[in-house]
């Protein structure tokens, strides 16, 4: 489960008292690298690096990807932390979910204690304190601000990390077609919250996806908007056909072939870019809601 702090800090790190964001200092990275390593030494290297890429490539905002061989696993997560650390909360978020998902399979991962240990030796004014991650020390204090209503983008975040994360266990368990379901659950969900927005004088009075992605198009004609909703909403009906993917209606049982891993994997990355696409223009379009 995603740990427990501010929702506007995975958008933007809280400050440190200089001002400056929360990042993961130069070389925090490679210390946490070292620990993935130990574990990696238990057993099957390749697959606690691409455990740990999952779970990073969430904090990063990208689309996961598998690599060919171990050791372009272990290079393309480097890669993975080193762009994480823009993000202090949501790099220990990632750290630390992915350690807890291993240390139910019995994999021997660092303590919470030893997480806690690292982020002191590194300055990251960080307490993990499981379901919580908390401020510590000055930072804390120069933080306090009055609390504000999380806008649908906070909100919404952290429904759709969990609901990715439970998409990728059914791509890992073969399961793609349901990982196709879960998603497009998602980009239907979110489109509902336009629901009685006004946009350039049109009251958006759908309740559901068509109908919604067809007013906000009409609303929003010539724009990258409009485009975006016309290339999901194809999307949508090809996935929910029964001569398309067949994840809504059921499949014609007549000459079409099941959903493959790779063909799931396309459709899940394609929905999610669309997810964060209309979360960003929900935002742009109604700042603070």
């Amino acid at each position: 489960m995603p740990l427990q702090f501010p929702g506007a800090w995975r958008f933007e790190p809280p400050a440190r008292p200089d001002g400056k964001p929360l990042t993961m200092w130069r070389g925090a990275d490679d210390e946490f690298m070292g620990l993935i390593r130990l574990m990696a030494a238990q057993g099957d290297a390749w697959g606690i690096f691409e455990h740990f890429k999952r779970h990073f490539a969430i904090a990063c905002g990208r689309a996961y990807s598998s690599s060919s061989t171990t050791d372009w696993a272990e290079t393309d997560l480097q890669r993975l932390l080193y762009e994480a650390r823009e993000n202090a909360p949501l790099f220990v978020e990632a750290f630390h979910e992915a350690c807890e998902t291993l240390r139910a399979r019995d994999v021997a991962v660092p303590t919470v204690e030893k997480i806690n240990a690292l982020l002191a030796e590194c300055s990251i004014p960080l307490l993990l304190a499981p379901p919580e991650l908390r401020l510590t020390g000055p930072t804390a204090a120069a933080v306090q601000v009055t609390e504000r209503p999380a806008t649908l983008a906070e909100n919404a975040r952290g429904v759709l990390e969990r609901s990715l994360r439970r998409a990728e266990e059914l791509l890992q368990e073969g399961r793609g077609l349901e990982a196709v379901r879960e998603v497009l659950w998602l980009l239907e969900s979110v489109s509902t919250e336009f629901e009685g927005m006004t946009v350039e004088g049109h009251v958006v009075e759908g309740k559901y996806f068509n109908v919604i992605a067809r007013e906000l198009r009409q609303a929003q004609q010539g724009t990258t908007l409009e485009q975006a909703l016309r290339w999901a909403t194809q999307l949508h009906g090809y996935l929910s056909s029964p001569t398309g993917g067949g994840v809504r209606h059921g499949a014609s049982l007549q000459g079409i072939k099941p959903m493959s891993l790779s063909e799931a994997r396309l459709f899940v990355n394609l929905t999610l870019s669309y997810l964060n696409y209309l979360l960003a223009e929900h935002e742009r379009l109604h700042p603070g809601i």
